[in-house]
């Protein structure tokens, strides 16, 4: 079971075992990813929480998927993977990046026009990179010996990705990325592809066109607005990238109704 705690608090037991959550209000706001390992069956109850209201995103795999998932016949999950899944209520908790809470955004707000299979399909896609990212997370804590230079690479790379989604409004050259997570330009430029199979600024170029989607479907923007915040001057050359990415154009998602 994992947890996205975006604001307020959560409060369950399991098998008489408490659990308290607390993402916070306001400016004080913490958003945190709580992950659980529920190996047996279990009697869980949540307690209701009064005062400020709780957003959250809730994602539950189950076991054998999992062991599926992982295990191959000449590939065993990695030590801190095996041991958290062999312990019943094992648990990790953590401070999300940038990424995380996009992701969850995403599953909160899912776009317009997705409904049936596909709705189900990119609810599941934003899940799976949740799950990975935070098992990505609890292994680079607990790993007792140095990890290999790759995962070290995929970690500069995930805080170069941070980094980006933090900051879109600002003039993201490759310069000021590379300072920021410690690296050469030339090193970001070719990890970065990679690992994620997308150029840094083809990646900033996406989240860009996705804050302009979440503006029009969620917001109800004006499309110059949006190809503002897309980083476009001219609102055709917006729609014309827009309904490449999309299938749609910014028109269609701005006057469409929410799911």
């Amino acid at each position: 079971m994992l947890m996205i705690v975006l604001e307020g608090q959560q409060q369950f037991v399991i098998d008489d075992v408490p659990f308290r959550l607390e993402a916070g209000t306001g400016k004080r706001r913490m958003p945190l990813v709580f992950m659980l390992n529920v190996a047996q069956h279990s009697t869980l109850r949540f307690i209701t929480n009064s005062g400020a209201p709780l957003r959250k995103v809730m994602i539950a795999a189950p076991r054998p998927w999992l062991s599926r998932l992982m295990e191959t016949e000449d590939r065993l999950p990695t030590k801190p993977l095996h041991d958290f899944f062999a312990r019943h209520l094992a648990h990790f908790s953590f401070e999300p990046g940038q990424h995380i809470l996009q992701l969850a955004e995403k599953i909160v707000h899912p776009p317009p026009l997705l409904e049936g299979e596909l709705g189900s399909l990119y609810l599941r896609a934003q899940g799976l990179d949740i799950m990975w990212q935070s098992c990505l997370a609890m292994m680079a804590e607990e790993m007792e010996s140095p990890p290999a230079p790759s995962f070290l690479s995929l970690r500069a790379c995930e805080r170069a990705r941070d980094y980006i989604l933090g900051n879109l409004g600002k003039d993201l050259t490759i310069d000021l990325i590379a300072s920021e997570v410690g690296a050469s330009p030339s090193t970001v430029q070719r990890r970065f592809k990679e690992h994620f199979g997308v150029t840094v600024f083809d990646f900033v170029r996406e989240q860009r066109l996705e804050t302009a989607r979440a503006a029009l479907a969620n917001e109800r923007v004006p499309v110059g607005t949006a190809a503002y915040l897309a980083g476009y001057n001219h609102v055709s050359s917006f729609s014309t990238a827009f309904r490449k990415a999309y299938g749609l154009t910014p028109k269609q998602v701005r006057n469409s109704r929410q799911p």
